[in-house]
């Protein structure tokens, strides 16, 4: 991406055809349809790219096999083909997964959960599909020996047989980045610490942004002929006045996901398991980056949205289905982190009628000509992007298609094809090659310079210091934070090493970033200590006695 400081001289001095607000995964969307359209594009995001929900989800790109139940079949269809072209189009970043139902105490395999899995293979197919098009191989049962194989966890419990099916797994924050980065090369112009204070209007129409630059101060205004809302679960923060009094859109009441991740040597998973869990709601347990992943939740939440914790309550709700499922005695200190993000919930203001449309695209139009997209999944945002460009070309009368059925996302490359350092191992090319494919090279190059950079952040995983130069260098990351919870994802996967009073990593991710930025040793110490403050109201470490005492 290019350096912040040009991108914002460029958003106050251009003018666009469309503005976009917000950079989380439908944003990116957005601005990628849009630019390869042939439109001017400018991305404003008032934190951090996939600051919000797009970097806290179940790290799952899947068709939703619950939604089955609600017999929501073309929701499910059109994740499931969505699905196969993520595959096609980022196969570093999204890679299939296979998943188990297991079967214990000499049960045989659920028939009604076969019925669901055959339509979930036969609405995984497209007609007329490509012969090179991944589509994923139809259920199967296996036997209890091949489940324990996979899920060795598992070995205890003597199942007897699960059945085997396959979805997709991604790192979302780095397909926020991967998106926002072809956007660019099509012309887009994004930054991050922008906060959006109002429209610019000019005869009534909504004609650019007014913006706060948040880390350098001031204020400008980006001059652009549409405006594009994709700001999530906050949606209704810009214009809610106009949004409720000329659409029938009910209030967005946000539901927090809470998430677990654990070492694998405490929950060995080798893929993925749909647990049973209270309520009669079922968890996944996903091997993922190296930890196990075990998550979520869905509960109304009326807490800060700058800020959202893991519920206590939510904690040992999943420990408790973890516990019971794999016969664990799992504790909140075996935590190796842990995260939650949120979901929009509609309130039509009765409380008994209220309705999920977490993973519902909604589209709304006001006066001004602000146009506002919300809901949906990480799934389904290139569909969610074209929904929105689609009203802009509609409205303008441009002949103008969606291309992004086409753009590959990023340049897949094999480990072996990256350049050789000899401070990095064969685990840290192999690690960089599915984050970064091709663009790995630039990464090496930085540890091969400076080759302290080549040393690994955390002990137990792959992720190096050249990481956060290159962040800090060329993916507009400012803080700590940013690297640890987005350009990498430490600060979920190793949250309690990191947030240790002597952990060396934090300090080592300053220095590095600070080579790139010109932050002197007092600013180090200031950005390591206000990771370890984000940390905390993150909820990223989960006490001891919160997870026990909500469980009593």
């Amino acid at each position: 991406m290019i350096p912040r400081s040009d991108a914002i001289a460029t958003l106050g001095s251009d003018s666009f055809d469309l503005a976009v607000v917000g950079g989380g995964i439908t944003g990116a969307g957005v601005a990628l349809d849009a630019a390869s359209r042939g439109y001017s594009v400018a991305l404003v995001e008032r934190d951090d790219f996939a600051a919000g929900t797009s970097s806290r989800s179940s790290k799952l790109v899947h068709g939703g096999l619950r939604y089955l139940q609600n017999f929501d079949l073309g929701l499910v269809r059109e994740a499931l083909l969505e699905r196969s072209l993520l595959v096609e189009l980022a196969p570093h970043l999204v890679k299939p997964l296979p998943l188990l139902v297991p079967s214990l105490g000499g049960k045989r395999p659920d028939r009604l959960t076969g019925v669901g899995l055959n339509m979930y293979d036969a609405m995984s197919w497209r007609r007329g599909r490509d012969d090179e098009e991944w589509s994923p191989a139809r259920h199967r049962t296996i036997d209890g020996a091949e489940t324990v194989e996979m899920v060795p966890a598992l070995a205890g419990r003597d199942p007897s047989a699960a059945y085997l099916f396959y979805d997709c797994q991604t790192d979302d924050s780095r397909l926020v980045l991967t998106v926002l980065g072809e956007a660019e090369r099509f012309g887009a112009v994004c930054a991050n610490g922008c906060e959006v204070t109002g429209l610019v209007e000019r005869g009534g129409r909504a004609a650019g942004l007014l913006v706060r630059d948040t880390v350098a101060g001031g204020e400008f205004e980006v001059r652009a002929a549409n405006v594009v809302n994709a700001t999530g679960v906050w949606a209704d923060r810009l214009r809610p006045d106009e949004i409720y009094a000329e659409e029938e859109v009910p209030r967005i009441r946000p539901s927090r996901g809470t998430h677990l991740t654990f070492a694998r040597e405490a929950l060995d998973v080798k893929a993925g398991v749909i647990v049973p869990a209270g309520g009669g709601r079922t968890v996944f347990v996903l091997p993922w980056l190296g930890r196990t992943l075990v998550g979520t939740t869905d509960n109304d939440y009326e807490g800060p949205l700058e800020h959202v914790p893991p519920g206590r309550e939510d904690v040992a709700y999943l420990l408790e289905a973890v516990n019971g499922f794999f016969g664990t005695e799992l504790v909140a200190s075996d935590l190796t982190g842990a995260y939650a993000g949120v979901r929009p919930l509609i309130s039509t203001g009765d409380p008994k009628k209220s309705v999920d449309i977490s993973r519902k695209a909604e589209l709304y139009e006001t006066s001004s000509g602000l146009v506002t997209i919300t809901g949906g999944k990480l799934t389904t945002w290139r569909r969610m992007a074209k929904l929105a460009v689609d009203r802009i070309v509609e409205r303008e009368g441009r002949e103008a298609a969606c291309r992004t059925q086409e753009i590959p996302l990023g340049q897949p490359v094999e480990p072996d094809a990256l350049p050789k350092v000899p401070s990095v191992d064969a685990e840290g090319r192999v690690h960089l090659a599915a984050r970064y494919g091709h663009a790995a090279q630039f990464v090496l190059r930085l540890a091969e310079a400076a080759p302290e950079l080549g040393r690994r952040i955390s002990p137990a995983l792959p992720d190096i210091l050249a990481e956060a130069a290159f962040a800090a260098a060329h993916e507009q990351a400012r803080t700590v934070g940013d690297v640890l919870l987005r350009r990498t994802r430490l600060g979920l996967l190793d949250a309690h090493a990191l947030t240790a009073p002597r952990a060396q990593g934090p300090p080592a991710v300053a220095r590095a970033m600070a080579a790139q930025l010109g932050w002197d040793d007092a600013r180090v110490a200031r950005e390591v200590a206000d990771w370890r403050a984000l940390a905390h109201v993150e909820g990223l470490v989960v006490p001891e006695a919160a997870a026990t005492g909500a469980a009593a």
